[in-house]
Order: C-alpha cells, then structure tokens, then sequence
C-alpha cells in the first residue's frame, strides 16, 4: 500500500507541475503574412507581459517581418511559420511591416 501512495504521490506532483509549467507560458499571438497583406494589421497585447508572436507566410513569396521599435526582425520563405518572442512592453503602439512589401503591408502591435 505505501508503494501504491507513494506513486499516486508523484503522480500527482507531476501533474501539478505539468500544469504550473503551462500556466507560466507567455501568452501567443498571431500575425498571418500573404503576399504584401497583414491579418491582423493590429494586435493588441496585455502591457507588461512577455508574449509570443507566432508569425505564418501563407503566401507565394518571402515575407519579413520587421518592427526597428521593438529590434525584431524574420525573414520567412513561403509556406514558413516562426515565433518571436518579445519582452514586457510599456503601454503604447509599436509599429511592425513587411520589408518586402513596405507599401502595402503596414501593422502595429498595441499594448494595453
């Protein structure tokens, strides 16, 4: 019996440690890139708060994500999905866009 409690015991911490570990995960968001064309072209973000950014090309060409606010910048071929990872931001609005196709493919992330 006190094999049988003491498995269910780590068993149980295991879970309650799973679980912790997912708890504390930044929260993720995502920025879809098609071909000179953002969705969304605002993304608003908690303040203070790492998050993610998972960024998609669903297009046919190269994308680039690149905010020179934020110093982040990726490079994506077509068909690519990559995540950033951004430190807290103090509440404002933080421009981002394609560099190639800066005249059409024009964001901001937002904090809140």
């Amino acid at each position: 019996m006190a094999w049988t409690l003491r498995t269910a015991l780590r068993l149980a911490l295991g879970l309650l440690l799973s679980f912790a570990a997912r708890a504390a995960e930044p929260p993720t968001f995502v920025l879809v890139m098609f071909d000179g064309r953002l969705q969304p072209e605002v993304i608003e973000v908690p303040a203070k708060t790492k998050f993610r950014l998972e960024i998609r090309n669903q297009g046919k060409s190269a994308a680039e994500f690149e905010s020179l606010e934020l110093r982040k910048e990726s490079v994506l071929a077509p068909g690519v999905t990559r995540t950033l990872v951004f430190a807290p931001l103090q509440p404002g609005s933080y421009n981002f866009f394609d560099e190639f196709h800066p005249a059409t493919a024009q964001g901001r992330i937002v904090a809140k």
